[in-house]
């Protein structure tokens, strides 16, 4: 599976991404916001490992994809899009990048691909996306990528020893529009 825009290859993740994957997921700031991190390699490589299984699944409901920076070829982050109910066509956003790429765009870019196959090709009804209440960088990219804040839910996860709170973020078909989407081929 692979989504192309402007600036980025979003693809199905692949057993050679493992020293980049592991370059963010073990850079306590990049994960300073998430229930998990930072991660060793063995971490890495078995979170990789399941990413590239759920690619088998059928019917697949997990799109755990690398943001790979077209110019300069080199994977630069990771996004998902997981299909929590068939049955009420529903799918969860997540989004992470090497903090050397923040404040460039990509991670709205590939959010915005990633609601556009959401959308269309896997024909979901709604998206929702979910992020710590001091994250403002992935609070903007929701706002940006036209999502509306549902609310704040109280202790929803677990990590690093405590409860923590998120920021719950949803988007609609109806309210999407196709003509924000960065993708130019699927």
């Amino acid at each position: 599976m692979q989504i192309m825009t402007a600036r980025l290859l979003i693809r199905d993740e692949m057993h050679d991404d493992l020293d980049a994957f592991y370059e963010i997921d073990s850079d306590p700031e990049v994960v300073r916001y998430v229930s998990y991190g930072p991660w060793t390699r063995e971490e890495c490589q078995r979170d990789l490992a399941f990413h590239i299984e759920e690619q088998h699944a059928s019917p697949r409901t997990s799109y755990y994809l690398a943001m790979i920076l077209r110019k300069e070829e080199r994977l630069i982050g990771g996004c998902s899009l997981v299909i929590v109910s068939r049955r009420h066509r529903e799918g969860e956003l997540g989004y992470g990048l090497n903090r050397n790429y923040w404040g460039y765009g990509y991670a709205t870019e590939a959010a915005q691909a990633l609601l556009a196959f959401g959308f269309t090709t896997l024909q979901l009804h709604r998206i929702f996306a979910t992020c710590h209440p001091e994250n403002k960088g992935s609070e903007r990219v929701m706002q940006k990528i036209g999502m509306r804040k549902e609310g704040h839910l109280r202790e929803n996860k677990w990590g690093k020893g405590a409860w923590r709170d998120s920021l719950l973020y949803a988007i609609i078909e109806s309210d999407w529009k196709p003509d924000q989407s960065p993708i130019l081929s699927l």
